[in-house]
């Protein structure tokens, strides 16, 4: 242990951990009853399946600790110096819900408690708005709802919606809803679909050890080639772990892609107006979720810029107090280190 966590600012920032997450007790039964009914799919069942019915001492302490908005999170938070978390429903929501109508009463709900516990604790509390994209249309009316009457500072979206992906032009509702109330998307992963899971699955690396990455970094990518920033050149788009691999592969999508334009390989596929670099400097914003490592920190706040990296701690699902200290301990100028834990986030999410 190299210091001791505060709150408070005691090293010239506060540290808001910005991709936390929460569940509720509704949400895990209707996965449970998914899973026995059969009406999920094979990433639903690996996950959910797992830490929803496990004995294992991982998958009930995170069940505990995703259920709990009270003393217990606090206590975590001030043992490992966080001042501030913004909250939103763990993945994957709503989204694999067959049914829209329970998809959205389930969406609401959560909203409604999320919003009164972030009341009752403003000084360490923010949330995310959750939405049904299995109905755009009243997903974007949730959004609305969510910034201007419960106060959240975003929007989460966990990738895939049951194997569709938000480039699709129905899901244009939700993505005029965020322009119209210039909040962030963070779009978080989620098991990849069936179509795409196979061989993950048989490895046991369809989760948050690689799956997750992949397949949300495939989300993004397909947002931005698709041309979502020139038609919404304002929009910011949030991912985790370290922007889902994108930034260390920046160099060669631009190249490939740039080729297979020029090619007219794909009928779909168009110039754009900047590069997909340009626009991870423009248009993404990437957190340390889960990746507590110097070289990696460094290196991504080289690609896309310092004011484009926040700090975040991915509680539950890795809460380790020694990775607070590596972001702390990061070889870089305290005010790059403030923007880092502190500013960027208070920016980007409107604190």
């Amino acid at each position: 242990m190299s210091h001791e966590l505060k709150t408070g600012g005691d090293r010239g920032y506060l540290r808001i951990a910005t991709e936390e997450a929460f569940a509720t007790r509704e949400q895990i039964d209707c996965y449970v009853r998914m899973v026995k009914d059969g009406s999920a799919d094979k990433g639903l069942v690996s996950l959910w399946g797992f830490y929803a019915r496990s004995p294992s001492e991982r998958a009930t302490q995170i069940i505990e600790r995703l259920l709990d908005l009270g003393e217990q999170r606090i206590r975590h938070m001030d043992e490992t110096g966080i001042d501030k978390a913004i909250l939103a429903l763990t993945s994957p929501g709503a989204q694999p819900l067959p049914d829209a109508a329970e998809a959205r009463g389930l969406a609401q709900r959560a909203n409604d408690l999320l919003a009164a516990q972030v009341e009752a604790r403003r000084d360490r509390y923010a949330g995310m708005t959750t939405v049904a994209p299995q109905d755009p249309a009243w997903s974007a009316r949730e959004i609305v709802r969510g910034a201007r009457e419960l106060g959240f500072k975003g929007v989460q979206i966990n990738s895939h919606t049951r194997g569709q992906y938000l480039d699709h032009p129905k899901f244009d509702p939700i993505f005029r809803a965020l322009a119209d109330t210039g909040q962030p998307l963070y779009l978080h992963p989620a098991t990849p679909p069936d179509a795409m899971i196979g061989p993950m699955l048989e490895a046991g690396l369809d989760g948050a050890i690689f799956g997750f990455g992949v397949e949300t970094g495939l989300h993004l990518l397909r947002l931005i080639t698709s041309g979502i920033f020139d038609r919404y050149p304002q929009l910011q788009i949030v991912v985790g772990h370290m922007g889902e691999a994108l930034p260390f592969w920046v160099y060669r999508l631009d190249y490939m892609h740039q080729a297979s334009v020029r090619a007219k390989r794909y009928p779909f596929m168009k110039p754009l107006q900047k590069t997909i670099l340009e626009y991870l400097r423009t248009n993404v914003l990437i957190t340390t979720s889960g990746m507590a490592w110097a070289p990696a920190i460094l290196f991504t706040q080289q690609v896309v810029g310092e004011d484009r990296v926040m700090y975040a701690m991915d509680y539950p699902y890795q809460f380790v107090a020694d990775e607070v200290r590596t972001h702390d301990d990061l070889d870089i100028p305290l005010a790059t280190k403030k923007k880092l834990m502190q500013i960027n986030a208070e920016r980007w999410f409107r604190l």
